[in-house]
């Protein structure tokens, strides 16, 4: 004994159904790869259990959304004062809870300047390679 499916009621059924989509990892760049900010305030946040250490963050106001980001502030030392324009990219540290986005050096008002000459991961910290620029 067959039974013939009605394949429209199959089909209208499956196109009821919630599509499964993936969320953004970073909802505040709103699929851009960088978005323009300014600085609200710079702080220190303290790392998750194993870690020990002072990490340099930023609370930040993305421009075209009006959004309020802590974002990781990376490299030795930083610039950046309350109004500082800063570029936001996306990438969370793994060892602070809550920090999904990180803020590019060398450009707008935050320096690529260091305390130390660097010698290794220029590319890494927006620092520019040829000597002539220091």
């Amino acid at each position: 004994m067959s039974r013939a499916i009605n394949t429209s009621k199959v089909n209208n059924i499956k196109s009821n159904y919630k599509k499964n989509r993936r969320l953004s990892r970073c909802p505040a760049l709103e699929k851009c790869p960088q978005k323009r900010g300014v600085v609200i305030r710079a702080r220190i946040m303290k790392p998750k259990k194993p870690n020990s250490a002072q990490r340099k963050i930023a609370k930040v106001c993305v421009i075209s959304t009006r959004r309020e980001i802590n974002c990781y502030i990376p490299g030795v030392s930083h610039n950046l004062r309350e109004f500082s324009q800063v570029f936001i990219r996306g990438g969370r540290v793994k060892d602070l809870p809550g920090i999904q986005y990180h803020l590019v050096k060398g450009r707008l008002d935050f320096s690529w300047r260091e305390d130390f000459d660097r010698m290794h991961k220029f590319t890494k910290y927006g620092i520019p390679k040829s000597r002539s620029d220091f």
